[in-house]
């Protein structure tokens, strides 16, 4: 009795706090709480009675009368919990925008400018999202209410909803109000800033791996469920299009349930930077690139469609004339595959952009000593530093020297610098740089407290890719594991459609239709709905795989054309093999 009492307890507690943590969503919406129960609330919970009345009142078969509740139910969940994702949305941004703001903040704070005004140019850096508008509350507490600083930090450390934040700022209140400096305790707390971003960074990693094994295991059942959904029908009689399509669109729900769930748990650290104003050779080069791709994508297309309805002499059996009959599958990959081309250049790239993020520390740590040591400008120091090896970064390094050498204004200077290296981490940190020195920072502090920072990004990224590899392997696993279900039990329905045939041909005492329903299959609508899901198993995968090792969008063609592949060759090779050891 005493162990179901604590686990009441428990429960209750776990319950309470749920609620608790709800109604904090609500109080801290954008919109006021009556206004949002006016116009969402009550309208959701509305169209749920309709639903239900409907479901009740309709003349429908129960099958289609039955999912018209768990539609108003859908909307009567998401309007409630609205507000907490909303919360939880703002707890991610802030948490992925954390570490670059402080260290931003703490670059701002060691050069010659009130510490009010170090607060005010943070909240106008709009790359920094509710990190900068967080810090913008701040700086309207102290400009609008005329409150202090310290008191200020305090007042928000209560209100946002990341806990690093809120520990960040209730702690910088305190030491402010006690009187020391704020470049003093920045520069002290920078390990224990540190600490607390890779805890969060490491956490949503953790989170990823959780999903999945989730993954794994839904999109398995799901596997079995289509598998069987193809294969009963041969002993039932239902109509196995209509099985078949009722399966795959749940499996669409369920992937794109989880896509979703790993992109909003994904942490925020982008690979590439995208100036708006600044041209880079690697744009030319991509966009080629991608002309190329796609037009051949769409010419293969073409000659796909028209072969296979018949309207041209040419098709891809003619093109790929080694392979005669060409397998279904095949017409789904072969029409894509030169999507591979911007796809590899891309990824190039993005090699080479990682290649310099690498060598950047080191640099931006020689740049701030050297410059430190000699008191001169950058300019002179880079004429020494120009000459040393620092890898794919050593040409851009030349570039930003003979643009500094060329009187070119030191600010566009380095932003042609950041926009050819192509880098998020080298613009974000570079601009601190450039900014810390304008204000008359120290270099040698700036060079290394930068340095350090960066470097324990990278250290991070080490892990996220790790976790994009193990991804990558799940991913291709079970896209051959799943396909190779799919066209066992599709070849097996073909091999007793077949059957079936022979035996009523040859003999009339019998009806084997008794026992074996085939005349109720379409096996090429059925294959051409399992190729459907195929592809889009593929895209999504390949989305998130995307989504975890932050790369450019269109890093996502390769593993969409290899998923593809793997997909259309799997189903070819298992359609074959079965029927070599099941034809009689």
């Amino acid at each position: 009795m005493a162990t179901d009492g604590s686990a009441n307890s428990g429960l209750d507690l776990t319950m309470t706090a749920m609620l608790s943590g709800l109604v904090d969503s609500y109080r801290q919406m954008p919109m006021a709480m009556n206004r949002y129960v006016t116009v969402i609330l009550v309208p959701s919970a509305v169209f749920f009675l309709v639903s239900v009345g409907a479901a009740m009142l309709l003349d429908l078969p129960l099958m289609i009368r039955g999912p018209i509740p768990l539609l108003g139910l859908l909307a009567v969940g998401s309007a409630v919990f609205y507000p907490k994702i909303l919360l939880s949305q703002r707890k991610k941004e802030l948490n992925n925008q954390f570490h670059l703001v402080v260290t931003h903040m703490t670059v701002l704070a060691t050069t010659n400018i009130d510490r009010m005004e170090v607060f005010r140019r943070l909240a106008e850096q709009d790359e920094y999202g509710e990190m900068a508008a967080e810090v913008g509350r701040v700086v309207e507490l102290v400009d609008t209410w005329n409150q202090s600083l310290d008191d200020a930090c305090r007042r928000r450390a209560k209100e946002v909803p990341s806990d690093a934040v809120s520990d960040f700022f209730d702690r910088l209140g305190y030491t402010l109000g006690a009187g020391q400096a704020l470049d003093d305790y920045l520069l002290s707390e920078q390990e224990q800033i540190i600490q607390n971003y890779k805890t969060v960074y490491q956490g949503t990693l953790d989170n990823l791996e959780v999903m999945k094994d989730l993954y794994l295991s839904m999109i398995l059942s799901m596997t079995f469920a289509l598998v069987f959904a193809v294969v009963l029908p041969v002993l039932t009689g239902t109509n196995p299009t209509m099985t078949v399509s009722a399966v795959i669109t749940l499996y669409v729900f369920v992937q794109s349930g989880f896509y979703l769930a790993i992109r909003s748990m994904a942490p925020h650290d982008p690979v590439w930077y995208h100036p708006t104003d600044k041209p880079s050779p690697v744009d030319e080069k991509l966009q080629k690139a991608t002309v190329a791709g796609t037009g051949l994508s769409v010419l293969l297309l073409v000659f796909s469609l028209l072969g296979i309805v018949g309207v041209s002499p040419v098709g891809l059996n003619d093109v790929v004339f080694f392979v005669d009959p060409l397998p279904l599958p095949m017409y789904a990959a072969i029409p894509i595959t030169p999507l591979l081309i911007p796809g590899i250049v891309i990824r190039q790239e993005e090699q080479k952009i990682k290649a310099r993020d690498g060598e950047f520390p080191s640099f931006i740590r020689a740049l701030g000593a050297t410059e430190g040591a000699k008191q001169s400008t950058t300019s002179t120091v880079l004429e020494s530093l120009r000459k040393k090896d620092f890898g794919p970064l050593t040409d851009d390094v030349d570039n930003l020297y003979k643009r500094l050498n060329m009187r070119i204004e030191t600010t566009e200077a380095w932003r042609h610098f950041t926009a050819e290296c192509r880098s998020y981490l080298i613009q974000t940190f570079s601009e601190m740089y450039l900014i810390g020195r304008e204000m008359g920072g120290s270099p040698k502090l700036l060079g290394e407290l930068i340095s350090e920072n960066m470097n324990e990004v990278l250290q991070l990224r080490q892990s996220r890719s790790q976790a994009t590899t193990t991804l990558i392997g799940l991913l291709y696993g079970i896209t051959a594991a799943s396909t190779f279900a799919f066209f066992i039990g599709l070849q097996v329905v073909n091999i007793l459609a077949s059957m079936s045939l022979d035996l009523q041909t040859g003999s009339s005492d019998f009806d084997v239709g008794t026992l074996i329903n085939t005349e109720v299959y379409n096996i090429p609508l059925i294959e051409f709905l399992l190729i459907v899901i195929i592809m889009f198993g593929a895209m999504l995968s390949a989305l998130m795989v995307r989504t975890v090792d932050g790369g450019h969008k269109a890093n996502t063609f390769v593993h969409f054309v290899a998923l593809t592949w793997i997909g259309a060759i799997t189903g070819a090779l298992t359609k074959w093999l079965v029927s070599q050891f099941l034809a009689i």
